[in-house]
């Protein structure tokens, strides 16, 4: 649609990452009325998960990593957005206190740390995804901020530059006899929730609109006439537009069914352990001076993380292995919806056995001085996966007026400061030329394996087939 004028009225389902990093750069690039629309009320709750947000966005933390493999464009994109995770970090420090979100103004008042990301094997070698990603990098001329954990050479650049505390913060050499990782200096983690809240005040002072509230920001329907879309909110409104923008993560697929066949909603399996402050020992391990972002046995049948503890310390661990799907009926077809800790009508916080029991064995394995401590809480990240891992931005078939922009697949938060940007060229009608609106686009797959799309409810990994952990299950045996 390449119709938009400055002063066209747009519409942006979801305040998540997608939402609100394209209203802050559709606002920035002079359309001067953009209006979000979310079911939850992102802004009283600072996007905060402990106090009631359900979305993948609302977390408590995320990674923040340039390493692609041979995924070069995302690579660059991700080492563009590095440079305005740097700015907004500058720009919070340099803003009074009484001026920040709320949600900024107690405990660190940053938003990105540079705490490094050691890719961890589970195995006696690297794998080839992993040497495929340091070719890249050779090649992008960053090879040198990657530090090889059996590479002598780089041990001692490690040495040099303050990284060599954290090659093996598992003291598995140690305690194996064998360690291969590679740490990547220029990753770490941002605070999720304060990012999400920081871009959130930056779109409001760009002159965006917010209607977040569970009756009057609800969107139950989208439809077209008189060849404009129509939004449909539980207050009984009707929301006219010269373009909408369905942005709803996880909620997206139940608002354009049209994305069924390239977009489905997915659960992550997240667990927590509380590092106690009364253990000087094990919160100064855990935090982000001493402890890296961990990737463990990233295809080699593990797929677990982790994250620094917080300033509450909480010690976030994840198990990517396998993303669950939750299908019921909307609007007469069977589709995958999430299933959350408040916002759903029927709620979830257990994980599936096997997720539980893969973030225990992490624990065992790789930090068993946290056994004793246990789990404690669990949940599931529901967000879109789309048929090739790759983002979708763009207008929908046959939906004058309608775009969608979703599919962060499990790796689009680090692309926040800067996913507005591309996002506004493909809105404009520049999608074709641009290199992210080529690999963005509305597509369609012959293979046999799409993501896991192609196996819909008769799949393996619907919640209902699973055995649930309880919350007895979250101490260990041992």
């Amino acid at each position: 649609m390449a119709g938009i004028t400055p002063s066209s009225k747009i519409i942006i389902v979801g305040s998540g990452v997608f939402g609100i990093s394209t209203a802050l750069w559709l606002a920035r690039s002079g359309y001067a009325d953009v209006t979000v629309l979310d079911m939850q009320d992102t802004a009283s709750l600072g996007y905060d998960p402990l106090s009631g947000v359900d979305s993948a966005s609302a977390d408590l933390n995320k990674i923040i990593r340039f390493s692609y493999g041979s995924e070069i464009e995302y690579q660059r994109l991700a080492t563009e957005a590095a440079t305005i995770w740097d700015e907004w970090n500058a720009e919070i420090a340099a803003t009074p206190v009484e001026e920040l979100p709320e949600s900024l103004r107690d405990g660190d008042k940053k938003l990105w740390f540079n705490a490094g990301w050691l890719r961890m094997s589970s195995e006696d070698e690297l794998g080839t995804f992993e040497l495929e990603t340091l070719k890249n990098m050779e090649l992008e001329g960053i090879r040198e901020h990657q530090f090889r954990s059996d590479d002598e050479a780089d041990v001692n650049r490690a040495k040099e530059r303050g990284w060599a505390h954290k090659l093996d913060p598992c003291r598995r050499q140690e305690r194996f006899g064998t360690h291969k990782a590679v740490l990547d200096s220029t990753a770490g983690f941002v605070y999720a929730y304060k990012s999400c809240a920081w871009a959130q005040h930056l779109a409001k002072k760009a002159g965006v609109q917010m209607i977040l509230d569970p009756v009057r920001g609800k969107v139950l329907d989208i439809k077209t006439k008189e060849g404009r879309p129509v939004l449909y909110t539980a207050d009984g409104s009707e929301h006219c537009a010269d373009l909408v923008v369905v942005a709803g993560g996880g909620w997206t697929p139940s608002l354009v069914p049209e994305v069924q066949n390239l977009l489905e909603t997915t659960a992550g399996s997240v667990a927590t352990v509380q590092i106690p402050k009364d253990r000087p020992d094990l919160w100064e391990r855990f935090g982000a001076e001493n402890q890296p972002v961990i990737a463990w046995g990233s295809r080699q049948g593990k797929e677990v993380y982790s994250i620094p503890r917080d300033d509450n310390g909480i010690f976030k661990i994840g198990w990517r292995k396998t993303k669950w799907t939750n299908f019921e009926d909307v609007s007469g077809r069977r589709i995958s919806v999430p299933r959350t800790a408040h916002v759903t009508e029927q709620k979830e916080t257990r994980l599936p056995t096997d997720a539980l029991n893969g973030i225990k064995e992490y624990i065992e394995v790789n930090f068993p001085e946290l056994v004793p401590l246990g789990i404690s809480s669990t949940r599931l990240c529901w967000y879109t996966d789309s048929i090739d891992n790759s983002f979708v931005v763009d207008f929908v078939p046959g939906r004058p007026g309608l775009a969608v922009c979703s599919g962060g697949s499990g790796h689009g938060f680090k692309f926040l400061p800067i996913l507005g940007r591309e996002v506004v060229k493909i809105l404009e009608g520049q999608g074709p030329q641009t290199v992210y609106g080529r690999m963005w686009r509305w597509r369609s797959s012959t293979e046999d394996k799409r993501n896991g799309l192609e196996e819909g409810e008769q799949g393996p990994r619907v919640l209902y087939k699973q055995t649930m952990a309880s919350e007895t299950e979250w101490k260990f045996s041992n």
